[in-house]
């Protein structure tokens, strides 16, 4: 199984992104799709969290991003989207996926992806 994470770039304040992630494998091995979260780290800090949403839609959101940001996700697809508005230069990091992910059996496997490059330009 496999996180493959896109959306990320260069944009200048005030400017929008929608990054989107997706999981993939051999359609025998993901049964199961759990909860979505996004991460974002930038240089010489600590990963924190941009959004989260569970397996039954509800949502929470780190309080940088709350009120500019949107997550959703799409169980058909295997994919999980993060809307951002009104971009400050502050949100500039490596933005990473996460989702639990359920090969087979009652049990939830963390994955993550390999993170795409958010540049807000003031």
């Amino acid at each position: 199984v496999q996180l493959q994470a896109s959306g990320g770039g260069l944009v200048q304040a005030g400017g929008s992104l929608r990054l989107s992630c997706a999981a993939s494998g051999s359609a025998s091995r993901i049964t199961a799709m759990g909860w979505w979260g996004w991460y974002r780290q930038a240089p010489g800090k600590q990963r924190e969290l941009v959004a989260h949403i569970t397996s039954g839609g509800s949502t929470n959101y780190g309080d940088s991003v709350k009120g500019r940001s949107t997550i959703s996700r799409d169980n058909a697809k295997k994919t999980v989207y993060l809307q951002m508005n009104s971009l400050k230069p502050e949100d500039t990091a490596v933005y990473y996926c996460n989702a639990g992910i359920s090969t087979g059996g009652s049990s939830v496997v963390s994955y993550w992806g390999q993170g795409t490059q958010v540049t807000v330009s003031s």
